[in-house]
């Protein structure tokens, strides 16, 4: 049973099918100007527009990257890369490692940053609002939060910042598939998303670039990608993130309604019948896919172990950062107690999950907490 989907999703059989012809028949380079690139060319072009379609944006404006990882450092470094030690960064305290420890580097650089708090329940600090913000400061912050699955107003805080003149970047990478997202008539500037969160193959992702910012290419070389990244294009991977964003936006009513209902019917079960359980997050403004909830005084690494004797999949908070002794800097930014903090679990679900399975952890999570609580030094 796999409730781990905000670190891996399954490749979509339909997904699979659209990609396997690139690997056998359909091989020729899209550079190549016969009708076996050709062919292939008008593949990576359709991909294009399905990515394009389901953000609400032109083609012309998606850039095929290899993960959410590199386009977060497209974004991020393409544009210090033009303000150099001018530039101001913000980001949020609950960041992806990607942006995070990206963003770090270039305060090392020069740049200087700014991570902004969030409050207890994960929501960006209102202090964000009182900034101003110029033409060399870039804003980045993620649209939805891998751990606890709380959405951030995006949107509303592009506005401000385009009004000021700054530049904006979301890592999307969570909320891509999972919630409706049109960027036609926002302030966004940028927007990171990766294949493998949305039941594509790991190895393809893609950054939506808005006509009228520049940034440099990330990688130098051929002209492929419009001149911003070069390297023969992974043309099975891309046509399989293409397939992917089209499933997405035919199923995002279930992923809102189904999916949703199951997320919510774990979480209060699991809430009733387990001692010592608080739920981390934003009960609202949350993906409709994910819960995170702690059990007082017991470790986060046991309870995983536990399910997965049952056959369980679930995290302790973000696979980048799983193999940690230390508490999630997401719990730590939220003002979580230790005992809590030590003891966070994701379950994250999708539109494979059966409610079956559902049942499976709500009748077996129970037992392994009260085990284990009985065998913690921290119980009274």
């Amino acid at each position: 049973m796999y409730l781990d989907n905000n670190a891996t999703t399954m490749v979509a059989p339909e997904v699979l099918e659209a990609m396997l012809p690139f690997f056998k028949d359909s091989y020729g380079n899209p550079s190549s100007i016969h009708r076996f690139g050709g062919m292939v060319r008008r593949s990576v072009e359709r991909a294009r527009e399905q990515v394009a379609d389901l953000l609400g944006v032109s083609a012309e404006e998606i850039l095929f990257t290899s993960c959410g990882t590199e386009s977060n450092n497209t974004a991020l470094k393409g544009f210090f890369h033009k303000h150099r030690s001018n530039t101001k960064i913000y980001t949020s305290a609950v960041e992806h490692p990607a942006v995070r420890n990206t963003a770090r580097y270039l305060k090392e650089q020069g740049a200087t940053l700014h991570e902004v708090g969030v409050d207890k329940q994960g929501m960006i600090s209102t202090q964000f609002w009182d900034q101003n913000f110029g033409s060399d400061t870039l804003v980045s912050l993620m649209w939805a939060n891998n751990e606890t699955g709380v959405i951030f107003p995006v949107e509303q805080i592009a506005q401000k910042v385009k009004s000021s003149g700054g530049v904006f970047h979301t890592d999307a990478v969570q909320a891509v598939g999972k919630v409706p997202l049109d960027l036609s008539d926002s302030a966004i500037d940028l927007l990171s998303l990766s294949g493998h969160k949305v039941h594509a193959p790991k190895g393809v992702g893609a950054l939506f670039v808005r006509k009228g910012i520049s940034i440099p290419p990330f990688l130098h070389g051929g002209h492929q990608e419009y001149g911003m990244r070069a390297g023969t294009e992974n043309v099975p991977y891309i046509v399989a993130l293409g397939k992917a964003c089209e499933l997405a936006k035919a199923h995002i009513e279930d992923e809102n309604t189904r999916v949703r209902a199951l997320r919510d019917r774990l979480e209060s079960e699991l809430l009733a019948k387990c001692k010592g359980a608080k739920l981390n997050g934003d009960k609202d403004s949350r993906l409709p896919n994910t819960t995170n909830i702690s059990f007082e005084a017991i470790e986060g690494e046991a309870i995983l172990l536990l399910l997965d004797e049952y056959g369980i999949a679930a995290s302790s908070g973000s696979a980048c950062t799983t193999g940690s002794l230390e508490p999630s800097h997401v719990m730590m930014a939220m003002g979580i107690p230790y005992t809590f903090a030590h003891s966070s679990t994701r379950f994250s679900i999708s539109r494979y999950t059966t409610s079956e399975e559902v049942d499976t952890v709500i009748k077996v999570m129970p037992p392994i907490v009260e085990k284990l609580r009985s065998l913690s030094p921290f119980v009274e």
